[in-house]
This record gives structure tokens, C-alpha cells and sequence, in this order.
């Protein structure tokens, strides 16, 4: 097939233990999933109504790649979250049906650009400009699920600096991954190689040129980045 320009190069992870990379077809993010960290931005959760946004699969940085301060902003935050990466797919699916379309995982930072957010939120208007621009997702290497072991008390933690920025626990999700898997589910047809960010916990703050930071899911992956 020829194009009129270069077809763009496939957005892909890194896989541990492996020479093979996962690509990666959508990235789909769910917020208020951690109770405090809603609070600390002025909001409350409704378990009965999850709610999803979306980043472009090109905004993933990957490799430990240099992270650029983005354009348009004063106030970039850092969010790290668990990374669910999907080895299949299906939609209107129940919570077992849903659990099995895990393939592994990673950690991740839903990078936000705050002053955006809190401009959209102030009109009632979407927001994508705050969540989806360019380099907004750096992710770790995948762990496969059956490599990987995960409980209620599995930390998620964030240092920037070397100063311990956010830390919390997956038992501290209001929406656990089926659970977030069916109803995203229903909105969407999920597929091979949708990578999910599950929520971060409280402690977000902003992030400057030259900062370092060192997220960790605890026991599973790791990552390693620079802000530039």
C-alpha cells in the first residue's frame, strides 16, 4: 500500500525479559479513582459512574526517554499511576470476563497540565488540552500478569528529586482493574494492546525543567525519566 507521506511508526513498550515490544493501539485513563486524591482537587467520587478520558498512543514516552516541558502551561504535574496492558479484547463484558483480558503491567505518569485543567473545569468544558498533549504519558517497561504479583497492599509511589512525592496502595482504588475493565468495556470495544492508567493517589504537584523522577509499582516495574 503507498501513502502520500510516511505512515507514522507504531507507538510500542518495552517487554521484560523479552526482545519483543507491545504495541500500542489506544490509552484510555480513568479518573478520581483514589478517594484522597479527589479530595485534594476538590471533587468527589460516584463509584456508580467511573469516568474515562483518553490520550493519543503517540503521547507515550517510552525507554526512559527525555520528557519535554510541554508548551502552553506553568503548571505541569506529575500523577503516577498503574499501567494495565490488554493481550485481548471484547465490550459489554462482566468483571471475570473483563479481569482476563490483562496481558501485564507497568507504571506510568498521567502527566497534566493543571492550569488547563483548572481553565476547562471552570467553564465546563472538556479536557483534552489539559490530559492529551505531546509526551503526556511516560511508561515503563511491561511486566507480564503471570510474572507479576499484585495484592491490596502493593505500593504505588512517586520521588522526584529523590523526595517522596506520592505514595499509596492498589487496595486504595475505589475501582479495582475488572472492575474498570467492564465498564470501560461498555463504552468501548477494548482490543489488543489498550494500555489503561488506573488512577493516582494523592500528592500530585508540579514538575520543573531539570527534575528527576523515579516511579515504582512495587515488586513489578519501575521507571526512570527527566523532565528537560
Amino acid at each position: 500500500m503507498s501513502y502520500l507521506f510516511p505512515a507514522p511508526a507504531v507507538a510500542s513498550l518495552p517487554i521484560v525479559g523479552s526482545p519483543l515490544r507491545f504495541p500500542i493501539r489506544r490509552v484510555f485513563c480513568i479518573g478520581r479513582n483514589y478517594a484522597e486524591h479527589a479530595r485534594e482537587m476538590g471533587a468527589t467520587v460516584d463509584k456508580s459512574a467511573p469516568m474515562f478520558f483518553c490520550k493519543p498512543a503517540d503521547a507515550v514516552v517510552a525507554d526512559g526517554a527525555d520528557v519535554p516541558y510541554p508548551q502552553a502551561t506553568d503548571e505541569l504535574h506529575h500523577e503516577v499511576e498503574m499501567v494495565v496492558a490488554l493481550g485481548t479484547g471484547g465490550r459489554d463484558l462482566d468483571r471475570q470476563q473483563a479481569a482476563r483480558l490483562v496481558w501485564g503491567y507497568g507504571v506510568g505518569l498521567d502527566l497534566t497540565r493543571r492550569d488547563l485543567q483548572a481553565q476547562a473545569k471552570a467553564k465546563s468544558h472538556p479536557w483534552d488540552t489539559a490530559k492529551a498533549f505531546d509526551h503526556s504519558a511516560p511508561v515503563s517497561a511491561l511486566r507480564a500478569a503471570e510474572q507479576s504479583t499484585l495484592r491490596a497492599d502493593t505500593e504505588l509511589r512517586l520521588h522526584v528529586n529523590g523526595e517522596l512525592r506520592q505514595r499509596g496502595t492498589l487496595g486504595d482504588m475505589v475501582h479495582d482493574v475488572p472492575d474498570i475493565l467492564a465498564a470501560l468495556s461498555g463504552l468501548f470495544e477494548l482490543a489488543p494492546g489498550d494500555l489503561i492508567f488506573t488512577g493516582t493517589p494523592a500528592g500530585v504537584s508540579a514538575l520543573r525543567r531539570g527534575d528527576r523522577f523515579h516511579a515504582e509499582l512495587q515488586g513489578v516495574a519501575e521507571l526512570d525519566g527527566r523532565i528537560v
